[in-house]
């Protein structure tokens, strides 16, 4: 059987540096793979607009998941069929996962005052703070802000209060993702519940050929995705150590952090079995 390749990828020091959000040391490898049709999908904490522009600017035309696998993105007519469940959103089919940030916020404003001396959410920061806080430019910081599906935290108080503080919205119903930067509060969703379903999408689209899931990622909220793949690739991170997996198979961790990374991972598991001339 033919198999097709699938890439999906955390943004945040993974594809892009945990510093500088740049993505110059894997943009040779990412040409490589579009020119063997193998879709690179971004599977990440980031907002639509974010991700419409990094798209744009990496040439991507392929599907992509947002908030933690709160939505999925599809490119209307990106399958022969728009698949069950999805909305028409402008050029998008879009399938949620969860409720809309308005119930997140509530809960936060009504039901977790106890703890608000201990978090900054990306709502109450101005776009100069979320600029100043992540490095991201004021245009940047604006399109951080910009969330449908969750909210996200900066940590001010202990680790014992955020222990507290999960356990709490937990039973409210929420689901507290830790990501590189920040404490995400949404529905319970993930990015592996979302990369299951569109690999699905994939695999009904494409019945003769065996899908493979390749995903990688750098923090505690790319496990999810990382368990689901056929292939886990942990990318190195500067600022704290490899998260802890279930799996143990078809596990890669990389030499290299962030893109230069990816790039050092993709070039061993796809592209040193493949004509790369382009």
């Amino acid at each position: 059987m033919i198999k097709k390749t699938l890439v999906f990828t955390d943004l945040d020091g993974t594809l892009m540096d945990h510093y500088s959000y740049k993505t110059e040391d894997a943009e040779d490898t990412i040409v490589a793979l579009k020119f063997h049709g193998i879709a690179i999908i971004p599977n990440t904490s980031k907002t639509l607009a974010e991700i419409l522009l990094i798209r744009q600017q990496l040439h991507l035309t392929s599907p992509f998941i947002i908030e933690n696998g709160a939505a999925v993105y599809i490119p209307v007519n990106y399958f022969k069929k728009q698949p069950p469940g999805t909305q028409l959103q402008g050029n998008f089919w879009v399938k949620p996962f969860c409720q809309d940030k308005a119930h997140w916020l509530s809960l936060l404003t009504e039901h977790a005052a106890q703890f608000s001396a201990g978090f900054e959410g990306f709502s109450q920061l101005t776009e100069a703070q979320l600029a100043e806080l992540t490095g991201l430019s004021i245009e940047q910081a604006a399109m951080a802000k910009q969330r449908q599906y969750g909210e996200p935290l900066n940590w001010l108080g202990s680790k014992q209060v955020l222990t507290e503080f999960i356990t709490h919205m937990q039973k409210l119903g929420a689901n507290i993702l830790q990501g590189g930067r920040f404490v995400h509060v949404s529905g319970h969703t993930d990015k592996g519940q979302a990369q299951r379903w569109l690999a699905k999408q994939y695999q009904k689209n494409n019945p003769t050929e065996e899908i493979q899931t390749i995903a990688l990622g750098d923090s505690d909220n790319d496990s999810a995705m990382l368990e689901t793949a056929t292939i886990a690739v942990q990318i190195r991170s500067p600022v704290h150590d490899f998260p802890q997996l279930k799996r143990q198979h078809n596990v890669y961790q990389s030499q290299q952090y962030g893109p230069a990374g990816w790039a050092e991972c993709l070039q061993k598991i796809v592209l040193s079995h493949l004509d790369t001339q382009i």
